[in-house]
């Protein structure tokens, strides 16, 4: 962008010291572009990584912000709480960025978004694979080789989780996410960037495949999205010890001149390793009148970025944003479109029917 880093960095709290919050927090720590007030947490965290153990650490949100007059609010939460700190956030004068989804439901996402058009206040949500450059290479070959609309999005996302990492998707299922819910609208946002053509109906499915897991909750399910253009799409995620690890990262967009498919590790790796959700080791592009063998282009996707470098990425898009005065009406209209279709698919699985949205 065309802004220029101003001689003062940018102020941030950070509130939630999970995956995704110490991995903000580190990007955060290492970058010239911000400086870190206060790391915040209802509980102690375990194993916070050294780096971070000097900062201030509040257990409430609340003295976070009457203490300190941030530039920037990041909010790393479950989800169930995003709508209640951001709004808080952007009347104290904060910009903010929340992690996917902003909301758990459409009008609490609308109501964010209203507010900060009010305050005049920057709201960026994390939709991290939009900052990944061998994903916008994906995005964008699939759009200008393959021919359409229509395409045929075929995605998934199972994770077979053990141990700590099972606690953290029980913890999210506890607050109400569903795997389809939390982890798709990272995917629908790229059959969304791919199509530009609105969602017209969505099927959902769901199972509950353990007793840790509590009635009425899900911890594999699928859906599919009909668009306007004809497109249509799939999308399937599943967490838990039982998940195979067969066909767990299949990330597929068919047209009618061909396919573009990721193409991960050979003999692949572990299903619920972070990194592996958004490293690619190739683009296969497959062209139609190229269907011998060895015909199909193949892009080698080298210095992929790890997670944390993801997250470093990404929260230079922030900053930039913030000093940019950059319009992010599109963005607001996109997060709300991905989440449309998953709260859909979620509602499909309750009722038993096919939800127009």
């Amino acid at each position: 962008m065309a802004a220029t880093t101003p001689s003062t960095p940018l102020t941030v709290i950070v509130i939630g010291l999970g995956q995704m919050g110490r991995s903000h927090a580190l990007a955060y720590h290492t970058s010239p572009s911000y400086r870190i007030l206060a790391l915040v947490n209802r509980s102690s965290p375990k194993d916070l990584p050294q780096e971070l153990t000097p900062y201030p650490l509040l257990h409430s949100f609340e003295e976070a912000l009457s203490s300190h007059t941030p530039d920037l609010v990041s909010i790393n939460t479950h989800t169930d709480t995003h709508a209640s700190y951001a709004l808080a956030a952007l009347e104290a004068g904060s910009h903010v960025f929340v992690e996917k989804a902003l909301a758990a439901n459409i009008p609490d996402c609308e109501a964010v978004i209203a507010t900060a058009r009010r305050t005049k206040k920057k709201l960026i949500i994390g939709y991290i694979l939009r900052h990944h450059p061998s994903w916008r290479t994906f995005i964008h070959t699939a759009r200008t080789t393959l021919g359409g609309p229509p395409y045929i999005f075929r995605m998934n996302l199972n994770q077979q989780s053990t141990g700590p990492a099972w606690a953290i998707h029980k913890s999210l299922l506890r607050s109400g996410a569903s795997p389809v819910v939390d982890c798709g609208v990272h995917y629908i946002d790229a059959m969304l960037q791919i199509t530009d053509s609105r969602p017209v109906q969505v099927r959902g499915m769901g199972v509950r495949l353990s007793e840790e897991v509590a009635e009425g909750q899900v911890n594999y399910g699928h859906l599919q999205v009909l668009f306007e253009d004809g497109s249509v799409g799939w999308y399937e995620a599943g967490w838990g010890p039982m998940i195979s690890e067969t066909a767990y990262f299949v990330k597929d967009v068919v047209g009618p001149k061909g396919a573009v498919s990721i193409v991960g590790e050979e003999g692949g790796g572990e299903s619920a390793d972070v990194d592996g959700h958004t490293k690619m080791v190739r683009v296969r592009i497959h062209r139609v009148g190229r269907e011998g063998k060895g015909e199909d282009e193949v892009l080698e996707m080298w210095d992929e970025p790890g997670h944390g470098e993801l997250c470093a990425l990404e929260q230079g898009f922030v900053a930039e944003t913030i000093w940019g005065d950059v319009d992010l009406e599109r963005h607001w209209a996109d997060a709300v479109r991905a989440q449309v279709v998953v709260l859909a698919a979620d509602r499909s699985m309750r009722e038993g029917r096919a939800v127009d949205v």
